[in-house]
């Protein structure tokens, strides 16, 4: 009966692939697709094995390099335009003017970062050893897929791969050792495991997509008893934090009409009968339009949110002097209980297309009216640390940039929390919001310290060194949420020492072994 069941099962497998053969890039399309709903929100971590499989497959039964160039764009297409959806939902914010943009937008972004995914196909040409094929796949998916997208034209390195693991705070622990670009290399080897099954059914073959559910049970016994053992007592200074999140619909939010009210909104939020034990009160990026920095009346007007001897970390626009006039700067300010400025921080890792248009001078007249709608924001001091008397020292950060993998702080007398302001607002109740927080649990993990993170409409959240939520504002909800911080259960990793020379020094061993491995299989089928 078993037999019979098996003999079914690779019957119709092998009915599949003759389809899939038969139309391989709109295969490869799909598959790209397919693969989006492993990522968060979603987590259906299956679809990583027949997604990554099937097309490992489709590059072994060609040579040619031009379709294996066809078949990882039109993955790419799929990956990224599907991945990346939310990302139109901006234009969505006022749909009479640039609703008609959202196909656009979803068609751009599967065809530019399609390209990063062409090489780890391509690369399968050099090697006819299946083995070869997989350890090379596996490399430059991790090389041109996500660690080059991640620096080309200052990056945008959303949706690696391990972050399909981020259901689970234990599946992520090996972050710590590895980072990010480390554990998705090991979660595309696990999901390319089943081509050998596919290329050849057999009992031996089937043991390697057993194999690679075996090593997911392996890692996720570890990050639980990695957590399980965690220091629970901080000998140092505990932080009390207000996470303040007004969910201003983003229609309202630059609105000139309604900037005072959403002003009061945030002090409103902010204030309550007894705050005395309220360290620090924390708004999202961009909580005012003002200038608090030379706006008197508006800095005056916040000090009724800020706690007696406490301090209010906000986000709003500065404007400082340039060659050309005046500057804005996307900020973070520090303010004490008499409303003086302490500290400011100016974001450094700008938004492309957003908060600057790359080589600009050099646009085509035609776009420029469009292009001219988006301001030239200055930049500020990279890994900058604030120190607060009587405070730890934390690490500021501004919306994307804590996307970056070994990019969010500095190496020595590193900071043991940082704070995280975003507004998200633009992307609405979308995947977007979901994955920023799983990029600011991940950081937490590699640098092995506290993220306090606070958006605008969500998701504000105290992340622990461990990646775990301690307590959180959803996505959309409205209010405030006082949370304790402790910064000295900070923790040293190997990443956060040495940072991505682990993972790419991981994908040059790979790449050796490869081609050993492609070497002795010629030297064997020579005699």
């Amino acid at each position: 009966m078993l037999r019979k069941l098996i003999d079914l099962c690779v019957a119709l497998q092998n009915k599949c692939l003759y389809a899939f053969a038969l139309y391989p890039k709109l295969a490869c399309l799909g598959l790209g697709v397919l693969l989006t709903f492993a990522l968060p929100p979603f987590y259906q971590i299956w679809a990583i094995f027949p997604s990554l499989a099937i097309a490992l497959y489709l590059c072994c039964q060609t040579s040619s390099l031009k379709k294996l160039i066809g078949l990882g764009y039109w993955f790419g297409f799929g990956f990224f335009s599907a991945g990346f959806y939310w990302i139109g939902n901006a234009l969505l914010i006022d749909v009479a003017q640039t609703g008609w943009m959202y196909p656009i937008a979803l068609f751009f972004n599967g065809s530019f970062f399609g390209i990063f995914t062409i090489l780890p196909f391509m690369i399968t040409k050099l090697c006819k050893n299946v083995w070869a094929k997989v350890l090379l796949f596996c490399a430059f998916w991790v090389l041109s897929g996500e660690w080059f997208r991640g620096v080309f034209l200052t990056g945008f390195p959303w949706n690696p791969l391990s972050s399909v693991l981020a259901f689970s705070p234990a599946l992520l622990q090996t972050l710590a050792w590895w980072g990010t670009y480390g554990l998705s290399l090991i979660v595309v080897l696990l999901g390319v495991l089943p081509v050998f099954w596919l290329i050849k059914p057999n009992r031996k073959t089937f043991c390697l997509p057993v194999l690679s559910v075996f090593i997911l049970f392996v890692i996720w016994n570890y990050g639980g008893f990695v957590i399980a053992h965690r220091p629970q007592i901080s000998n140092g200074k505990s932080i009390m934090v207000r996470l303040v999140q007004p969910s201003i619909p983003q229609t309202l939010k630059w609105d000139r009409d309604s900037a005072e009210k959403n002003l009061d909104e945030y002090i409103k939020l902010s204030k309550t009968d007894d705050n005395r034990y309220v360290d620090f009160v924390i708004w999202g990026e961009t909580a005012s339009p003002y200038d608090f920095t030379y706006d008197d009346k508006h800095r005056l007007k916040i000090k009724r949110a800020i706690p007696r001897k406490g301090y209010l970390i906000s986000g709003f626009l500065r404007y400082g002097e340039s060659e050309h006039g005046y500057k804005p700067y996307n900020s973070l300010g520090v303010f004490d209980d008499k409303g003086n400025v302490v500290a400011t921080y100016d974001k450094s890792h700008l938004v492309p297309f957003g908060e600057y248009i790359p080589l600009r001078e050099y646009l085509p007249e035609w776009i420029k009216p469009v292009a001219n709608n988006v301001a030239e924001l200055g930049r500020g001091e990279k890994y900058k640390t604030i120190s607060v008397e009587g405070y730890p020292a934390f690490a500021p950060l501004i919306c994307y940039e804590i996307i970056f993998s070994d990019e969010v702080v500095r190496k020595f007398n590193k900071p043991k929390w940082m704070v995280v302001l975003t507004n998200d607002g633009w992307y609405g109740l979308s995947a977007g919001p979901h994955q920023h927080l799983v990029a600011a649990q991940m950081r937490a993990i590699e640098e092995g310290i506290s993220v306090v993170r606070s958006a605008n409409s969500g998701i504000s959240a105290v992340i622990t060194p461990y990646g775990q939520i301690k307590a959180k504002l959803s996505l959309g909800q409205k209010g405030s949420v006082d949370i304790l911080v402790k910064p000295d259960l900070a923790r040293d990793t190997l990443f956060g020492r040495y940072g991505n020379i682990i993972p790419l020094s991981m994908c040059g061993a790979l790449i050796a072994l490869a081609l050993l491995i492609e070497l002795i299989t010629r030297k064997i089928s020579q005699g």
